[in-house]
């Protein structure tokens, strides 16, 4: 079994071990609209698709990439395998099974051309795993082994699609056809890292972090004084993204220590996974931390206990009661 976060919090503002180390990611959607999401099933998974070249039907208007596009409807019966077209290559990061995506879509379906759903018009990707039970299955096998900056066409039958069940929200039939257009804008795995300028860390009165940004876990070197009483959030690489806000869901990076020992108890590079939360859901001392902060950064948050886990630390965390908390936080993404 492998090791869960330690950082989701509790209603009285504590943590317990349940969290994003080995769960679906609550990040999985974009909003409350009908995203790709996977759909509960029992079922076992279905044999992978092969993939085809059409047919697909022409996309009319919005042709650039990151604009919404228009999309015709299909013509004739649609492939019962997965027809995947990349319509502008990128040149990025090329996307693997497991790693996290950034993304406008647009989906419809195929006999109709009726639009089910659409990020464009909502102005916020989707950010999401290409894992099973993350995503529908036409998704990752359309999409895995495309790059960063591309823009992909596929069409998805029921089988790799939502099934015989079909999605009834969406108006999606279990014998429907549907039709994505898909612009990567990012990809995250196990090693991605802040994207910024190193920023001074001039307080010898406070934990020093390392600035590489190589995938591996940054250094903390905790200096030989008393821990701050207060929260102390300051930026070890400034990015230059988005801001963050007190409710955001966000794909990080991080790495805590006990200030008191400088023992490391928990990391995502040890698990070699992402996590990906709302800082809503997490102690205090993060969600107060990073809010405001942009996103390619790394943060360094030293935690007193009255905003950690204070005199209730979760058994066999390793952390004593009254700890001070040191995390360095690469913000990778935010929805």
């Amino acid at each position: 079994m492998r090791r869960r976060s330690l950082l989701i919090a509790v209603p009285a503002g504590l943590a317990t071990l349940a969290a994003c180390g080995d769960d679906k990611s609550d990040s999985s959607e974009a909003s409350d609209s009908t995203s790709p999401s996977a759909s509960p099933s029992a079922s076992p998974a279905p044999p992978a698709p092969k993939i085809v070249d059409g047919p697909l039907p022409a996309i009319t208007a919005g042709t650039k990439f990151g604009a919404k596009p228009t999309v015709a409807k299909g013509s004739g019966d649609p492939s019962d395998q997965l027809a995947v077209k990349t319509v502008i290559a990128g040149n990025g990061t090329t996307v693997a099974e497991g790693d996290y995506i950034q993304a406008h879509y647009l989906g419809q379906i195929w006999a109709t051309a009726k639009v089910f759903d659409n990020s464009y018009d909502r102005k916020t990707p989707l950010l999401i795993q290409l894992a099973q039970s993350s995503i529908i299955d036409g998704w990752r096998y359309a999409l895995q082994g495309k790059k960063a900056g591309s823009r992909v066409q596929f069409a998805i039958p029921p089988t790799w699609g939502y099934g015989k069940e079909g999605n009834a929200q969406a108006g999606i039939k279990g014998t429907d056809t549907l039709v994505f257009v898909v612009d990567i804008q990012d990809t995250f795995n196990a090693k991605s890292s802040a994207k910024g300028k190193n920023v001074a860390q001039s307080d010898a009165k406070l934990p020093k972090a390392g600035t590489n940004t190589d995938g591996k876990a940054p250094s903390i070197e905790i200096p030989k004084v008393d821990a701050p009483t207060k929260l102390v959030a300051e930026y070890v690489i400034e990015g230059d993204g988005d801001v963050v806000a007190a409710d955001s869901t966000l794909l990080v990076q991080y790495k805590g220590v006990v200030w008191e020992t400088g023992k490391e108890f928990d990391s995502t590079y040890s698990r070699k996974q992402l996590a990906s939360f709302s800082l809503q859901q997490v102690v205090k001392g993060w969600a107060q931390g990073l809010t405001g902060k942009k996103v390619g950064s790394r943060v360094l948050i030293s935690i007193p206990p009255k905003l950690g886990y204070g005199d209730n630390p979760p058994a066999g965390s390793g952390i004593e009661k009254d700890s001070t908390l040191v995390f360095t936080v690469d913000i990778l993404a935010k929805m």
